[in-house]
């Protein structure tokens, strides 16, 4: 039982930082249990969403896999600020994954280097 519980810490820092968890000025019980049921509905909305992407598709080698953060960033400026296009804001997603991706591949090439 006590592994579990960092389990449940990740899932809470998460849905703080995703889905406003902690955004809330809690002044009457009935407030403070619609703004956590929306935010935990969001938060999993987005762990929901991010698992059937990883399911469905593999992402290309330059590529990461989309996170609950990318497809959260999408969510909102695709549908709900929709201040520069769609097809903008899918190659900048795109740009940003495959930057992610680089960065991240770089500390084991140059290891790999090292090593020889």
């Amino acid at each position: 039982m006590a592994g579990r519980r960092w389990t449940v810490e990740e899932t809470f820092q998460s849905g703080k930082g995703l889905a406003g968890l902690d955004e809330h000025q809690v002044r009457r019980w009935t407030s403070w249990h619609r703004w956590v049921t929306l935010a935990m509905l969001a938060h999993a909305f987005l762990a929901a969403a991010t698992a059937d992407e990883r399911a469905q598709e593999q992402a290309p080698d330059d590529l990461i896999p989309l996170t609950c953060n990318e497809i959260q960033h999408l969510f909102t400026t695709l549908v709900a600020q929709t201040v520069h296009t769609v097809i903008h804001r899918l190659r900048w997603s795109e740009w940003r994954r495959r930057h992610q991706a680089r960065a991240r591949a770089c500390p084991y090439q140059r290891r790999t280097a090292q090593q020889r």
